[in-house]
């Protein structure tokens, strides 16, 4: 049976998370409701307005559910928005802050890489890959600082010289500050199934 893979749909660019799924074989899904969780094998948080999203999900009663999930240990996987979502700490917040489903021993800065006019596309090299990754920022974060648990998998210096973090992996979490789903390069997808069968298989 392929693997079920529920992704957030809330809000931003989850139609492009189940295209590329599908591509990969696996049956992909929108999420909205807290009870669709248990019939998954992994879950992908997309980009979006991680605020609106934060708000959405606590409309919504979703919250708790999805910090269970990430704490019992199942696969998941958050781009962009989906990132700052999973961080244990972020900064750059509203005033207010916003709700946050930690799990990730990272801290991150929501616009590290500024506005929506300074969306940007490069290549990224990744640890382990053959050849270069093309990324899609689009008002990016940036992951400033990680836990002794958490494996860099790729990295971005700015025109500055700052070198920052981009995307990362903690055992069943998975965090891209980027877009996979807005290149054609399915590697980062075909990633995340590895990582979901890993646990299914276990």
């Amino acid at each position: 049976m392929p693997l079920r893979i529920g992704v957030l749909a809330l809000q931003g660019a989850f139609r492009e998370h189940i295209q590329k799924l599908s591509v990969l074989g696996a049956a992909a899904v929108e999420v909205r409701r807290a009870d669709q969780l248990s019939k998954l094998d992994g879950l992908i948080i997309p980009g979006g307005e991680s605020t609106t999203m934060g708000l959405v999900a606590e409309r919504w009663g979703l919250v708790n559910p999805l910090r269970r999930w990430v704490s019992q240990g199942r696969p998941v996987w958050g781009t962009c928005a989906g990132l700052i979502l999973l961080a244990d700490r972020a900064t750059g917040q509203k005033r207010d802050g916003q709700t946050l489903l930690g799990g990730l021993d990272v801290s991150v800065n929501r616009n590290f890489f500024g506005s929506q006019r300074d969306s940007f596309e490069g290549d990224l090299q990744v640890a382990g890959w053959n050849s270069p990754s093309p990324a899609v920022f689009i008002r990016a974060p940036a992951v400033v600082e990680t836990g002794p648990g958490v494996e860099i998998l790729a990295e971005w210096t700015d025109p500055d010289g700052r070198t920052v973090q981009v995307a990362v992996r903690q055992g069943h979490i998975l965090g891209t500050a980027f877009h996979p789903e807005l290149s054609r390069d399915l590697r980062w997808h075909r990633l995340f199934l590895q990582m979901v069968e890993s646990v299914t298989s276990t």
